[in-house]
């Protein structure tokens, strides 16, 4: 890679529920932004903002010094790279945020490799709200000549970029991102199972928040995801579908390393028992609707 310099111009591909946000912090920030997102519609109001929407991932990947990739999976992100493909230059660095799994990341590496790409492997962590805030946690992994030229862009979409590896090869920033949302999931079933218990025994949901106020049991995320359930308010900052994507990514990370994630591969069974429900593109706190053979709860 000759490019060392900060980026000037970036494209994003995906501007669904968080690269949308994703993509107004990166124009407010000063860069050149191009967009592009499967359903044009959607991204149309990005226009202004600032963001050129393009017709094709090939058009908006045209000369941009960086490439950011925010897509449902590794499947969706290696396709639409394959369909940008013509638009792509050797030495162009491109940063994957998508939540890909290790399998998924291994096709991206393999890609990246083919098209001499530099690939800088940065899922983040955060939902919509701190997408639109700016507020993202950005993991990164790769070399260190990428560094400079993607600080723009991570400084645009997160509040703190850390990075923990100096290659994508070794999916050091996938790994820990699967660990993490591993606990995210597992805090979101903990709060919804417990508000359906409640329910099926004629518990205030109120006197447990009473009973572990300000002890070493209460959870801000807890008290969160507990009052989407409450309000009915299942907006979503994280969709149960891709939660449930998200799960079986986990799942299958730890089968592959020998480790069994019980508890994980049952949280799965619960988010497409929500999705059957009806409540695949609600907040992922929909889990509680699992806990019912239909949405009495």
């Amino acid at each position: 890679m000759t490019e060392t310099l900060p980026a000037r111009s970036v494209a994003l591909l995906g501007t669904g529920l968080m690269g949308s946000g994703m993509a107004r912090n990166l124009a407010r920030s000063g860069l050149d932004t191009r967009a592009w997102n499967r359903t044009r519609a959607k991204a149309e109001p990005l226009a202004a903002d600032g963001v050129r929407v393009t017709d094709t991932p090939a058009e908006a990947v045209d000369g941009a010094d960086v490439v950011l990739t925010m897509l449902y999976d590794g499947q969706a992100a290696l396709e639409t790279m394959r369909q940008a493909q013509d638009g792509l230059r050797p030495g162009t660095v491109w940063a994957q945020a998508t939540t890909a799994g290790l399998d998924g990341l291994a096709a991206l590496v393999a890609f990246a490799r083919e098209r001499e790409l530099v690939l800088v492997d940065s899922p983040v962590l955060g939902t919509r709200q701190p997408a639109e805030s700016g507020q993202l946690l950005v993991l990164a992994a790769g070399p260190a000549t990428a560094r400079a030229v993607v600080r723009p862009v991570f400084d645009a979409i997160g509040s703190r970029t850390a990075w923990v590896g100096e290659s994508a090869e070794d999916a050091a920033a996938t790994r820990l991102k699967l660990v993490i949302n591993s606990w995210v999931l597992n805090l979101t079933h903990g709060a919804a199972e417990a508000l359906a218990l409640a329910k099926g025994l004629g518990v205030d949901p109120q006197g447990f928040f009473d009973a572990i106020a300000d002890g070493p049991l209460d959870n801000g995320y807890l008290r969160v995801k507990a009052g989407q359930v409450l309000s009915g308010d299942l907006e979503p900052s994280f969709a149960t579908r891709t939660a449930e994507k998200d799960a079986r990514l986990i799942v299958a990370a730890g089968e592959r390393n020998g480790v069994r994630m019980d508890v994980a591969a049952a949280g799965a069974e619960r988010f497409r028992r929500a999705i059957a429900q009806g409540h695949g593109d609600e907040d992922m706190a929909a889990s509680y609707f699992a806990s019912f053979d239909d949405d009495r709860g």
